[in-house]
């Protein structure tokens, strides 16, 4: 038997100009950073996109992308990190049913619409968990019309939340009873979301850089951003939160991830702090311009 030939290494050569044009340009178009640092992973999916469009160098390729909207977003949906799984930060979840939502509702009349944005959703797991983790531990949830969001720049992604078909590493933080409420389980081991739960949520494109598509997303009560800003830098977390507090209702709330904060980025909300968690609560007093 024959030993397996080692793959050969691509024939594309991605140079010093040609990094700092794509990270640039992705820059430029969706805040996100990527230095020297992550050279290897930039080149690497580059490379991917530049060969599986047929084309043999960055030059072409780069011209073709401008000109293509289906392939300029297959290129950001390649740079866009999906790590993610149910009740990811559980604690928060908790957070806004025992705290968030009494005050969201302390304005409105029983039966009014409540807005919640999961932004980026990546794959679908979060704003799932949050329409689950309402169903098991809201009390008065039938009382209102709750209306989630999932939006994220990549498509592809959102093609797997819509979805609705999960592996088990996915639902590694879900009780057994609540796995057995939700979801069937495949003859190939996956899990498959019950319809009418797949069906609660819309899901959307967006790019939190461009103000424009955030607004035409109309107001939010609630708006989780979890680890999505420890991507960008100042510049790009100011623009984005800015957008982002154009789409929260007045006294409307944000989620940011453990390791993420307002406090050098925008003076825009009022920091709270509850039992399970710091948020941020919008800032009627101070207009965005």
């Amino acid at each position: 038997m024959m030993p397996t030939a080692p793959p050969k290494d691509s024939a594309i050569t991605i140079g010093d100009a040609e990094f700092d044009r794509i990270c640039d340009f992705l820059y430029r178009r969706t805040g996100m950073i990527f230095g020297e640092v992550k050279r290897h992973y930039v080149d690497r999916r580059l490379r991917e996109r530049i060969e599986a469009s047929g084309h043999d160098s960055f030059r072409d390729y780069f011209t073709m992308m401008l000109a293509d909207t289906d392939e300029y977003e297959r290129l950001v949906s390649s740079f866009t990190i999906n790590e993610t799984y149910f009740y990811r930060e559980e604690y928060q979840f908790r957070c806004l049913t025992t705290s968030v939502l009494p005050l969201v509702t302390q304005h409105k009349r029983r039966g009014d619409t409540i807005r919640l944005w999961s932004l980026p959703c990546a794959t679908g797991e979060e704003p799932y968990s949050i329409a689950i983790w309402l169903l098991e531990n809201w009390a008065s949830v039938d009382d209102w019309q709750v209306e989630i969001v999932g939006s994220d720049i990549d498509t592809t992604a959102l093609r797997t939340a819509a979805a609705g078909l999960y592996g088990a590493r996915s639902l590694m933080r879900l009780p057994t009873s609540v796995t057995d409420r939700y979801f069937t389980r495949t003859e190939d081991g996956h899990f498959q979301l019950i319809p009418d739960l797949c069906s609660s949520i819309r899901f959307t494109r967006v790019n939190v850089m461009d103000r424009a598509a955030m607004a035409a997303h109309g107001r939010f009560d609630v708006i989780l951003c979890r680890n999505m800003l420890i991507y960008f830098d100042d510049k790009s977390r100011r623009e984005a939160i800015g957008n982002m507090y154009d789409c929260l209702v007045d006294g409307g709330f944000i989620f940011l991830g453990h390791a993420e904060s307002m406090s050098r980025v925008s003076s825009l909300f009022q920091v709270r702090r509850f039992d399970e968690t710091i948020l941020y609560q919008k800032n009627t007093e101070t207009a965005h311009g």
